[in-house]
């Protein structure tokens, strides 16, 4: 098998010239970039990728971290994170780290140290925090904003905002609002598009913070009847589908009686297209968060600008 010296020695230049222009021809005139690329191709070398990487100071492997593993919304923002990496010719690897100790901090330094950027899911962890990891590495926020760092949100509040709307225009006077985990970003972001939606129009309760869980659904069904909420829009379907489960333990009807917005996979499982539903790119998440933080390593260490975008959020609504 044909090495990099070999190479170098058929075109007649230094090891770490060859190297260069295998690597960074850029670097190189353009003849001898020429020269040592049909030496290569005459010899049937083919360099390591790994080698290449790490002769331009990088490792050619990024991190997406996670919160947990337990909630489905963050596996399609993995697929698209993964598919856009390798268009990037860059490794992903999935770590579980909530961000919101100390302790979980020295966790993501070591995770650093070991790769090119990484993307963080982090819905509850606080500024400060985030703000020390963002410093570590290039880093790409999924579902969370702050000044100063890149992200990429899904606008689920402006679609909360609209579910509300129609709801209350559809005639229902008494709507319910079940919250997410306390201390969630984007739970501040709904319940604050909700309140501001029903205002002056109808009654609004809002219940929670609640953990995303079927069983934190099933438990809210007392709380729900008691204030008399014909609607609902819970923070994540598997609230929303635990408390279609005890409504119907109930005997109550969903929909029906009662009305739980959801997301529009399971709105045309269960209901054929008659319950409301948004409709959450998870993959479009993670590819645009991909693609933001392969163009920030690509800045060949100048940094770049911190990108933040708010992807739309369409809404379904029964006979539109």
């Amino acid at each position: 098998m044909s090495t990099l010296a070999d190479v170098a020695a058929l075109a007649t230049v230094s090891k770490s010239t060859a190297s260069r222009a295998l690597s960074r021809p850029d670097l190189v005139a353009p003849e001898t970039a020429a020269r040592v690329r049909a030496a290569a191709e005459q010899l049937g070398f083919v360099p390591s990728r790994v080698a290449s990487q790490l002769a331009r100071g990088r490792t050619g492997i990024v991190a997406l971290v996670v919160p947990t593993l337990d909630n489905t919304f963050f596996t399609p923002i993995i697929s698209g994170a993964q598919a856009r990496a390798d268009l990037a010719d860059l490794q992903l690897t999935v770590s579980v780290n909530p961000m919101e100790e100390p302790a979980q901090l020295r966790a993501f330094e070591r995770l650093a140290r070991q790769v090119d950027g990484v993307i963080v899911v982090a819905p509850r962890g606080a500024d400060e925090l985030l703000q020390a990891a963002g410093a570590l590495r290039p880093t790409v926020l999924v579902d969370r904003e702050l000044a100063g760092m890149s992200s990429i949100v899904a606008d689920t509040a402006t679609a909360f905002g609209t579910l509300m709307r129609r709801f209350i225009a559809d005639g229902h006077r008494s709507v319910a609002y079940i919250g997410g985990p306390e201390g969630s970003w984007q739970d501040r972001q709904r319940t604050r598009a909700v309140t501001e939606a029903a205002q002056g129009r109808a009654g609004l309760t809002v219940l929670g913070p609640a953990p995303s869980t079927f069983a934190a659904g099933v438990s809210s069904v007392e709380a729900v009847l008691a204030c008399g909420a014909t609607a609902v829009v819970p923070y994540a379907t598997s609230i929303g589908l635990g408390l279609v489960f005890g409504l119907h333990a109930r005997g109550i009807a969903s929909p029906g009686d009662v009305i739980v917005s959801t997301e529009r996979m399971v709105a045309e499982a269960l209901g054929g297209g008659t319950i409301p539903a948004i409709d959450v790119d998870g993959e479009g998440l993670g590819t645009a968060a991909m693609a933001a933080l392969a163009d920030a390593l690509e800045s060949k260490g100048v940094p770049a600008a911190p990108v933040r975008r708010r992807l739309s959020v369409p809404v379904f609504w029964p006979g539109a």
